[in-house]
Formats: structure tokens, C-alpha cells, sequence
């Protein structure tokens, strides 16, 4: 690696070559505060908090954006004079004074970049009057609203929209002092291409995009004793959730997780990884099914509903290529209102079943047609883990006091293979540990497949079973997605079986994650750590494969008699729609 010697703050510094002088002070330990800059994704100078003095050449200090100035040989920076906090302290108060301060009242209040930096700083009212935009707040997206109120024209919920998910519902509309953040032609978000993958909401700093909160309809079931109030939780809750309570990103923390929401009042509280095992078993038979019986090839997962949406707007042709199962959530909930409701002799109306999952697209899945079993919405409330973590506080729940519990049963048996559901490739993992057997007619015995893990946004693998080489690929973000169907659309990628999450890493870095500051998201890659739990998870399992749980066992000698059988089809499986632009 080829390095430059400069000096920051006085003291010599050996950086590498090509690096900002943001990236220089940061490896040097030292912090120089932003706003708009979103590593790799949003580089454009534009907050100016990151001003700070350059001398080149022996020259005149002057101030340069850190974020996207290089450092040279022999360079002097200086990142904290009285020149320089002057000047953030006047940038943050031309932020306010067309922002609504109204911080109690605001979700991100306590966890808002905005807010962080003008404690700082000291700011606290802006001396700038004159007039202040005031906007609408546009709620028409069944999961995911905007309040340009309180937006600060970063542009990093742009840039994530644009580069990374390939959507571009939003971007800067007019200029000037009317510059915002919308859709073309000032079109309502629902009424857009939107996918509801909320990843605009964590990439935002501050309140201006947050999620539709539905927990309000959650404590008023819970205070209603008519009602049998069920909840499942996803995979990578239990890696995130710490997260609400202060705990290090990467923190297990299910035993916790379960505890609090038990002290919630919840009848019964769910281990979503049993559908998802069973969400494994009823895919395989039905990717088996297609390759001998001339089936649409390459089928591709169906688990993520922002991936879904994504498909029949920007692939309609491909929306027969999915798999026809419903996601583990929604499966959970047709279980439960149907065979469980039937064992335990309820009335479905009477079931009030909540998940809890990092993903604000589930907002949208569960008004889906195609998913009411019982003839009643499979799942009446999704809540993100962020939502979970609120109602915790609320409850006044000393969270990391408590001592681990576990899962109710009759839905408390899960694999691993179903845990690592949450992480990109995971579904892909755990799938071909059961079609492998399928196909062999033998027990699997190595049932790692590393080659589809980690965090690359596009991953392709072939493996060898029998007299038979299945091709996959794995895609998490839905730019990579489209990279990705692109190749198998022009015949340049020959695959049976694709994996892919609408969120860059998968569902450990979905929209409803707890959100962490544009700092911590550059020092840490949190798809990474948390996906770390779940495989730790894995590999200290016992039950590392879908087709060996009991509980997906009982529920076809019980109920289903065989997957993908007609009774499972009905319940288990959906249809998609063809959307367009």
C-alpha cells in the first residue's frame, strides 16, 4: 500500500495514498463530525460540517470539505480550531432554521445526528429568521413516512434509493430555498415503484423518514381479553435488538429478547425459525419439482417482500420464476389461524398475531392478496425491531437485567438452518442442506456451503450431487438484483436456484433495524457482526437442518400430510402480480 506523511492537529501521520481527509483522521482516531456523508454510498461535501484547515506546499491555510478532499504528501490539517467550530456552529444553525426543533415529539429524538451535533456544539435556537418551508407530511406508503419537515437536504436517503437499491422513487425536486426531497412529478411515496425496504429510513440522520409505528394496535390487543395475542419473532431480531439497549452491534441476545416480551402480556411468544424450516422443505420439494417437470428455471426465493415488490415492478416477466411459498412470516400466521386454531378449538378472528422483524416491507406484506388462509389476514401486525425495542421502554421493562428465557412451545423447535434465514445466502445454505439429501437419498453430513456466505452483493456457486450439478446465485440489495437477473435474462449466468434479499447483507441489515449513526456504519460493517450471531448460532447447533425438526415433522403428519401437497398449497404458498412501472 502506497502512503503519504501529513500532519494532523501538529502530529505526523502515515495515511494511505488516495485517502480523504476524513478517512485519514478517523484511522488516526480523531473525529471530524458529518452529516450528509454516508461511507461509499453519499460523498458530496454538501452539510459542511466536515470543514476543516489545509496547508499544501508551505501555502495559506483554507478550508476544505474532509470528506471528499485528498491528502497529499506533506500536508498539514487542522480539524478543531476556533475558525472551524465557529463555522460548524453556524452550519448547524442554518440547519435549523428551516428544521422543525420539535424534538420531543420526534422518534429520532436521542438518536439523531442532528441533535448529537448541536449539543456538541452548543446550539440550541438558530439566529437566522426570515421564512421557513412547510410541507405535508406524506403518509400514503403502507410502511415507510416522510416528513420534510425535518429534512436537512442530506441526500443520503437519495443515494441509497439510487445506488445501492436501484429504485429512484426519490431524488431533489425544485432548487434553491424550495429544494426537497420527492417523488418525480410530487407524487404520494405510495403511489410510486416504492419496494417498502425502508433502507432510506437508516440511512436517513435525522426524523424526517421513520416507519408507520402499529404498536398502538398492539398493546390495545393485549388489553383485550377476547383476544389470543400470538408473536413470532424473526432470526435476526435477537442479533439487533440489543442494539435499542445499548448493547455492542453483534450481541446475541435472545434469551433477553424473550423475557421482555413475555413481560409484554403476549399468550405465546414464537421462534419464527420453525417456518422458516418449514418454508425450506415445502421450496425444495417445489425447486425439485420444477427442474424434473419442466418447471420455470431458475426459481428465486420468496421470502423478502421488498425483493417481491422489486420483481413485479422491475421484472413483471419474472414473477413466474418465484417460488410460489409464502415468507416464514406469513407461514407462521396461516399456521397458527388454521392448524393451531383448530387444535386449540379458537375462532381465527379471535387470534391476534403480531411478528417482530427487522423489515418495514412486511408492513406491506401482510395486506397482501394471497395471504388469509383462515380467511382472516394470516398475520394482523408487523412490528420492527426498532418498534419491538420502543415498546419494551414503554412497558418500563429493565431489559438488561433480565434472565434469558426461552420460546413457548408448541412452536419453540427451530434449526439452525432456519436461524441463519436473517443473513444474505442464508436461505440459499439452508435449502440446499435439504435438497442435497433430496436429491443423494442420503444423509448430508457436511452441510456447510460457504461459498454463498458473506457479504458480497452477488455470489455464485455449483455444486455437484449425484449425476446432477445444481448452479445458484445469491443477490442481497435490489441493485444487485437487477445486476444479477440481467445476466440470466441475456443468457451470460446459467442457474437453477437464486437467493435474494432486498436489503445489502440481508435481513440483519433490513430497514427496521435499530438505526446506527453514518460513524458507527463506517467503522463497523454491521451486516457482518450480526450475521456473525446467526452462524455462531449454526455452528453450535445440533439441529443444523430444516428436515430434522420436529416440529415441521408433526405438522405434516398432523395437518399437511406432505410438502407441497394440496392442503399446503393452500395455505402455504401464494400468487404474485404483475405490476410495471
Amino acid at each position: 500500500m502506497e502512503t503519504v506523511n501529513i500532519k494532523i492537529n501538529g502530529k505526523d501521520y502515515e495515511v494511505a495514498k488516495g485517502s480523504t481527509v476524513l478517512e485519514a483522521a478517523r484511522a488516526a482516531k480523531i473525529d471530524i463530525p458529518t452529516l450528509c456523508y454516508l461511507k461509499d454510498i453519499n460523498e458530496i461535501g454538501a452539510c459542511r460540517l466536515c470543514l476543516v484547515e489545509v496547508s499544501e506546499g508551505g501555502k495559506p491555510y483554507r478550508m476544505v470539505t474532509a470528506c471528499v478532499y485528498p491528502v497529499s504528501e506533506g500536508m498539514s490539517v487542522l480539524t478543531n480550531t476556533p475558525k472551524i467550530i465557529a463555522s460548524r456552529k453556524m452550519n448547524l444553525e442554518l440547519l435549523l432554521s428551516n428544521h422543525d426543533m420539535r424534538c420531543l415529539q420526534c422518534v429520532r429524538s436521542t438518536n439523531c445526528e442532528l441533535q448529537t451535533l448541536c449539543n456538541q456544539y452548543g446550539v440550541s435556537v438558530s439566529k437566522f429568521g426570515g421564512a421557513r418551508n412547510e410541507y405535508e407530511i406524506d403518509d400514503s406508503s403502507f410502511s415507510i413516512i416522510r416528513d420534510n419537515n425535518k429534512c436537512i437536504l442530506c441526500r443520503r436517503c437519495v443515494a441509497m434509493c439510487q445506488k445501492v437499491q436501484g429504485v429512484s422513487v426519490i431524488g431533489a425536486n425544485d432548487r434553491g430555498f424550495d429544494t426537497h426531497i420527492a417523488s418525480p412529478m410530487e407524487y404520494p411515496l405510495g403511489g410510486t415503484s416504492c419496494i417498502n425496504c425502508g433502507q432510506c429510513i437508516v440511512a436517513c440522520p435525522v426524523g424526517a423518514l421513520y416507519e408507520k409505528d402499529d404498536t398502538d394496535k398492539v398493546f390495545a390487543a393485549l388489553a383485550d381479553p377476547s383476544k389470543h395475542v400470538l408473536i413470532c419473532t424473526a432470526p435476526s431480531v435477537r442479533a439487533q435488538i440489543g442494539e435499542c439497549f445499548g448493547y455492542e452491534p453483534g450481541t446475541d441476545c435472545e434469551g433477553k429478547m424473550v423475557a421482555a416480551i413475555k413481560r409484554l402480556g403476549f399468550d405465546g411468544v414464537y421462534d419464527m425459525n420453525l417456518t422458516a424450516d418449514l418454508t425450506i422443505v415445502e421450496e425444495a420439494h417445489e425447486l425439485i419439482s420444477r427442474i424434473q417437470n419442466g418447471g420455470a428455471l431458475p426459481m428465486i426465493t420468496s421470502c423478502s417482500p421488498g425483493w417481491i415488490k422489486y420483481c413485479e415492478h422491475y421484472f413483471p416477466e419474472m414473477t413466474e420464476n418465484l417460488s410460489t411459498c409464502k415468507s416464514p412470516q406469513q407461514m407462521f400466521g396461516a399456521v397458527v389461524k388454521t392448524y393451531y386454531a383448530e387444535k386449540m378449538g379458537w375462532d381465527p378472528k379471535d387470534i391476534f398475531f403480531v411478528s417482530a422483524i427487522p423489515c418495514t416491507a412486511k408492513k406491506f406484506e401482510v395486506g397482501r392478496p394471497g395471504q388469509s388462509a383462515a380467511g382472516v389476514p394470516d398475520v394482523d401486525v408487523a412490528i420492527t425491531t426498532r418498534e419491538l425495542g420502543r415498546m419494551i421502554q414503554k412497558a418500563g421493562i429493565d431489559f438488561k437485567n433480565l434472565d434469558d428465557e426461552a420460546f413457548d412451545q408448541p412452536f419453540d423447535i427451530g434449526s439452525s438452518a432456519g436461524a441463519i434465514f436473517g443473513a444474505t445466502g442464508g436461505v440459499m445454505e439452508a435449502a440446499l442442506r435439504y435438497a442435497a439429501e433430496l436429491i443423494l437419498g442420503t444423509k448430508l453430513e457436511a452441510v456447510d456451503f460457504p461459498e454463498v456466505r458473506g457479504v458480497e452483493g452477488i455470489k455464485v456457486a455449483s455444486y455437484k450431487l449425484g449425476d446432477m450439478t445444481v448452479n445458484v446465485a445469491v443477490a442481497s440489495g435490489t441493485g444487485n438484483a437487477k445486476t444479477l437477473l440481467n445476466k440470466v435474462k441475456a443468457g451470460e449466468l446459467d442457474v437453477q436456484f437464486i437467493e435474494i434479499m432486498a436489503c445489502p447483507g440481508g435481513c440483519v441489515n433490513g430497514g427496521g433495524q435499530p438505526i446506527q449513526p453514518a460513524s458507527v456504519r463506517a467503522a463497523i460493517d454491521l451486516r457482518a457482526v450480526r450475521a456473525a450471531v446467526l452462524y455462531n448460532d449454526d455452528k453450535a447447533c445440533d439441529l443444523r437442518k430444516s428436515q430434522d425438526n420436529s416440529g415441521v415433522k408433526v405438522l405434516y403428519d398432523e395437518y399437511f400430510g406432505e410438502p407441497n401437497s394440496e392442503k399446503a398449497h393452500h395455505i402455504l404458498h401464494t400468487h404474485y402480480i404483475k405490476r410495471g412501472l
